[in-house]
């Protein structure tokens, strides 16, 4: 007979122990990779339950990231360990545990950022080099809009020894002729003068509304001091001769934007500040200039300025990126065209 003893220890053993689902999140698809082109692939590893891929809630693009549950767990393990990182429509699919418990993502456990990368690093080849210290979460190289590497990347490990252990060992370390750095991943609110902002740039929300409705929208999270709205605009392409100045535009937000990325999914982060520059590097016109521009595109945009930090950090992680307004007073549900930005405002240099 087991007494009630050994059954505690039994208990405190098994929790200590890290659970794992038979639910994997499969990430970087392809924009027409399907539910079932998903069941086809890991339905040869072992019984699949059910394929979820994500999309938009207006255009039902897809997002870019499948949820792939098998009946077993043994089964998901088997999946995650051989098909990693393998050619679905022609690119190298990322696999990791679902972490449907965003408690892990926003602690920053174990979450390592590595940079002066080479070129030739891709998720593989850091997810082999890193795997040697511990059980890796999530693992990913930031890349551009060609898939290109922007010389960092994220590791997140299931434990913090894991991670202090790759650090001591790989920091400084020569990879492909580079001296890369590893270091411990610290959110941007957690940064030397990053701890003390209000101001937030807001975008993608409803064209008519006014500072009254953002202001109502803002306000459940704490006491605003200033609220604006913009005057609509329309975006349009810009001209030949503009197209560099645009892109060096693009590329100082490319890093923070691929940032914003992994820790989204990963680390549960809120949108790096510098985000929010992206939104100015289209070249706009007033609506009713009279000039023509084509294609067009309407967007709102507006600041909205609280009286305490903690209230905007709360206002980013409950909004960015909500498809779905409800509407307390009326009770109603406003369905976004585009899921609502909300980050950090940025001083003009």
């Amino acid at each position: 007979p087991i007494s009630s003893s050994d059954s505690l220890q039994t208990m405190i053993a098994s929790a200590s122990v890290p659970f794992h689902s038979a639910s994997l999140y499969v990430g970087d698809l392809a924009a027409d990779a399907s539910e079932g082109l998903l069941f086809e692939i890991f339905n040869t590893v072992g019984p699949v339950a059910s394929i979820r891929v994500c999309r938009d809630a207006v255009t039902r693009r897809s997002l870019g990231y499948a949820y792939v549950n098998f009946h077993n767990v043994s089964d998901a393990e088997r999946a995650l360990d051989t098909m990693n990182y393998t050619l679905i429509k022609s690119k190298p699919c990322r696999i990791m545990w679902s972490q449907r418990d965003p408690t892990l993502r926003k602690s920053g456990v174990g979450n390592v950022f590595v940079k002066n990368l080479d070129a030739s690093i891709d998720h593989k080849a850091l997810f082999d080099t890193f795997s040697l210290f511990g059980n890796i979460l999530s693992c990913k190289v930031a890349t551009d809009e060609t898939g290109q590497s922007q010389g960092y990347g994220y590791v997140h490990y299931e434990s913090e020894e894991a991670a202090t252990d790759a650090i001591s060992k790989i920091n400084s370390m020569t990879i492909c002729d580079k001296e890369v750095y590893v270091g411990h991943f610290v959110r941007r609110t957690e940064r030397s003068g990053q701890s003390d902002w209000t101001n937030l740039y807001v975008k993608n929300f409803p064209a008519e509304w006014d500072e009254s409705n953002l202001r109502k929208t803002f306000e459940l999270y704490g006491a605003i001091t200033s609220c604006k709205v913009q005057p609509l605009r329309i975006s349009i392409k810009p001209k030949a001769e503009e197209t560099v100045g645009a892109k060096e535009a693009t590329s100082a937000a490319q890093e923070a934007m691929d940032e914003a990325k992994h820790t989204r999914h990963d680390a549960g982060e809120e949108l790096p500040p510098s985000v929010a520059r992206s939104g100015s590097t289209a070249t706009s016109i007033d609506v009713n200039s009279g000039e023509s521009a084509s294609p067009t595109e309407v967007s709102a945009f507006g600041w909205v300025n609280f009286e305490h930090h903690d209230s905007a950090v709360a206002a980013i992680e409950a909004l960015n990126g909500a498809s779905e307004l409800p509407q307390k007073e009326s009770g109603s549900t406003i369905h976004l065209k585009a899921p609502l930005f909300v980050g950090r405002a940025q001083k003009k240099s």
